[in-house]
């Protein structure tokens, strides 16, 4: 049976903590619906509404294509060893470019100031809705161990040959939709209703 909750309690922190995989889900008003699988390391809960994840360089940019078109995002947890039970957070997410003020302030509070080689950007996820189901048809699995090839292939790639890549790979999605993802040296200073440039915008974590 579903259950529904108002926010990430203890007992879900704990759960989310164990988990080695989580797979996120979004979709635009048309075209093409998205389901990617995340490193579970990448994930941080942020307060009882909240939660983040780090995310890598890699072929697509679905999803932030799809939360800029209008924000919606799953993020959908699986037990696949112990007691039985699916977790998703349902609500509206936003991209966090890389090196921009925010990012680099969650960078330092949530991830203690280190990314991983090929990190493309920051998702996070304002949690709306929390629902638990049995997930009595989800299989055991044994969990063996994490794989290298993306870190072997971000850093053997480089930090110019992974802009590159980006530019080629991640600016559109499938659909055609643009990603809004900009190199650090390409973004832009947030900006008054005057055109003005602002300073000293914090994001509370």
């Amino acid at each position: 049976m579903a259950k529904t909750v108002d926010s990430i309690d203890q007992r879900l922190r704990e759960f989310i903590g164990k988990q080695k995989i989580f797979f996120t889900a979004s979709a635009a008003p048309d075209g093409r619906v998205n389901v990617s699988p995340k490193d579970g390391a990448s994930l941080r809960i942020l307060d009882e509404q909240r939660v983040a994840y780090l995310d890598q360089t890699g072929s697509g940019n679905e999803t932030a294509a799809h939360l800029k078109a209008n924000g919606r995002l799953t993020v959908m947890f699986c037990a696949f060893e112990g007691a039985p039970m699916i977790l998703r957070l349902y609500g509206m997410a936003r991209v966090l470019l890389r090196k921009s003020e925010e990012y680099t302030l969650l960078l330092n509070s949530a991830f203690g100031g280190e990314e991983p080689p090929g990190a493309r950007q920051m998702v996070v996820l304002e949690v709306d809705r929390v629902q638990t189901s049995c997930g009595y048809g989800v299989p055991l699995f044994e969990y063996a161990g994490e794989r290298d090839t993306l870190r072997k292939w971000a850093m053997s790639k480089g930090e110019e040959g992974l802009k590159e890549y980006r530019r080629q790979k991640n600016l559109k999605s499938i659909d055609g939709l643009p990603t809004g993802l900009r190199e650090p040296e390409e973004n832009e200073p947030a900006r008054g209703p005057g055109g003005e440039v602002q300073t000293g915008t914090r994001m509370e974590i």
